[in-house]
């Protein structure tokens, strides 16, 4: 989960894996795979680091596969 702010200042935790799309149009506007749309104070690139700092803390990223050498 990550937590971003609307622009009346409320704060919203969203569920990183349901985000399809973050776009900066100019404001932030993150779109989910139910295609709804919520518009946020924080930047683009904020968004991206929250999610991704979501996933490394689930295991998401940073995985390694193993091929057998056989």
């Amino acid at each position: 989960m990550i937590k971003v702010t609307r622009f009346n200042g409320t704060e919203l935790t969203l569920n990183a894996t349901l985000i399809e799309m973050v776009e900066g149009t100019p404001d932030t506007v993150i779109t989910l795979v139910t295609n709804k749309k919520i518009v946020v104070k924080e930047p683009v690139d904020e968004v991206v680091r929250l999610i991704t700092e979501y996933y490394k803390s689930i295991g998401l990223i940073g995985l390694q596969v193993r091929q057998n050498a056989g």
